[in-house]
């Protein structure tokens, strides 16, 4: 099997969907050999910022020395960027390799999804690669999630958020139970800034399973405004002056969140040094997340796509128009059909000065025409573009030099314009 027949195999898959469960990964757990125990792994949920404070954590304990597998999804240009050791993606011939050797071990009864064969591959990878620790972030909720194979040194739930109804109920107080069932028998869990309801089903939750709960603003604190400054006072740590890489305030919560996780942990042995929180926080890398890609114009991508991310790319928007008072905004927007297209739009009215409407080369994506039905009221003078490339062409006639272009509304319209910033043709199909 090559590279290219692997992944043209595991995106068929695709075709099949969502199914949540965790009989058939486990199952699969099994029949490798469970490599997932012969390793530390640190477990992370929540519906906005589990990345980013997944890989500022995996970006800490590398600077401390360890050999540390980094499990996110989905990826914005190439697949293997799901799945790393020590910030370098698997190898193409390891993704051939074990799409090869998990077909066989699903003979003749097992029918993995799409996900259930990435989290094995990368579960089975750390283990070959010999990793120290594995940072693993949910794909979706956590009850029910492949990755939630795992008994963790210690977990998080970073936020809670309306997103994938569908999926995980209409309540914050029902994704919470989702997202809490990553918490298992006397391991701690962290909590980011959640609102009461959300709070209160979580602790009810640590509470039956007896585990120890650490809580942004009681047990672990933040001051400053910005990633470029901030302090963070912890469990029993205390730094000043930090810095981080990734832009937004609400980077700097996701930063506690991955420092307080660090401490958590710290009975199970690992060992963080100041020096190395602070290089790994000022040497975090996470793409498509308020990342500018490009300039004269701006180009800023950021793969917010429900309406808590919207509130924190609005609040970056605002700052950005404070300090560059003649610049205008260019909103390239893209989003999936099932997601709240009013309410994502609704902190970002005022901020822009135009607006291109598209959408993604994915069945689910919403048309630009759909958009423009739904947003007809919010963004009345809004253009129309058929793909990203359009978009893009459309969206630098309408900018200065000195203006700022922001693509948001999914990630797979950020991996679209990585993709046609590169020159190079993405996957329609990304998970």
């Amino acid at each position: 099997m090559t590279y290219v027949s692997a992944v043209a195999f595991l995106y068929r898959l695709q075709k099949h969907g969502i199914k949540l469960g965790l009989e058939t990964i486990t199952a699969l757990m099994g029949r490798l050999g469970t490599p997932q125990i012969r390793y530390r792994t640190l477990h992370i949920a929540g519906t906005n910022g589990k990345g980013s404070t997944a890989a500022m954590t995996a970006s800490v304990l590398q600077a401390a020395g360890y050999r540390v597998g980094l499990y996110t999804s989905p990826h914005l240009v190439d697949f293997r960027e799901r799945i790393r050791v020590n910030g370098e993606m698997i190898a193409e011939s390891q993704v051939a390799q074990l799409t090869e050797q998990l077909q066989a071990l699903c003979l003749p009864d097992l029918s993995p999804t799409f996900f259930e064969y990435t989290t094995a591959m990368a579960f089975q990878h750390f283990a070959e690669a010999g990793v120290d620790v594995a940072v693993l972030e949910v794909g979706l909720g956590g009850r029910f999630d492949a990755t939630n194979v795992v008994t963790p040194m210690a977990c998080a739930v970073t936020t809670i958020a309306l997103d994938h109804q569908d999926y995980l109920g209409t309540t914050l107080s029902s994704i919470a139970f989702e997202k809490a069932g990553i918490i298992k028998q006397g391991v701690p869990v962290v909590l980011g800034r959640l609102d009461r309801e959300a709070r209160r089903t979580i602790d009810q939750v640590a509470q039956e399973r007896q585990a120890p709960v650490f809580r942004m603003d009681e047990d672990f604190h933040t001051e400053g405004e910005s990633p470029a400054h901030f302090s963070y006072r912890g469990l029993d740590v205390h730094y000043d002056g930090l810095t981080c890489a990734l832009e937004g305030r609400h980077q700097v919560d996701n930063a506690a969140c991955a420092l307080a996780l660090l401490e958590a942990s710290a009975p199970q042995g690992i060992r963080v040094t100041d020096a190395s929180v602070r290089e790994g926080l000022r040497a975090v890398n996470w793409a498509g997340r308020l990342e500018v890609v490009d300039h004269h114009p701006s180009i800023l991508v950021d793969g917010a796509h429900n309406p808590a991310a919207a509130r924190a790319l609005a609040d970056y928007l605002t700052h950005s128009v404070r300090s560059h008072p003649a610049r205008r905004v260019v909103l390239v927007l893209g989003m999936m059909r099932d997601k709240d297209h009013r309410g994502f739009v609704e902190p970002l009215r005022g901020l822009v000065d135009e607006v291109v409407l598209t959408q993604v080369d994915l069945p689910r994506s919403a048309t630009a025409q759909e958009l423009r039905a739904s947003l007809g009221e919010v963004f009345q003078a809004s253009y129309i573009a058929a793909s990203l490339s359009e978009a893009m062409v459309l969206a630098r006639h309408l900018a200065g030099t000195e203006d700022l272009i922001c693509v948001t509304g999914s990630l797979m319209l950020v991996g679209e314009c990585h993709g046609w910033l590169r020159g190079c043709k993405l996957s329609p199909l990304q998970g």
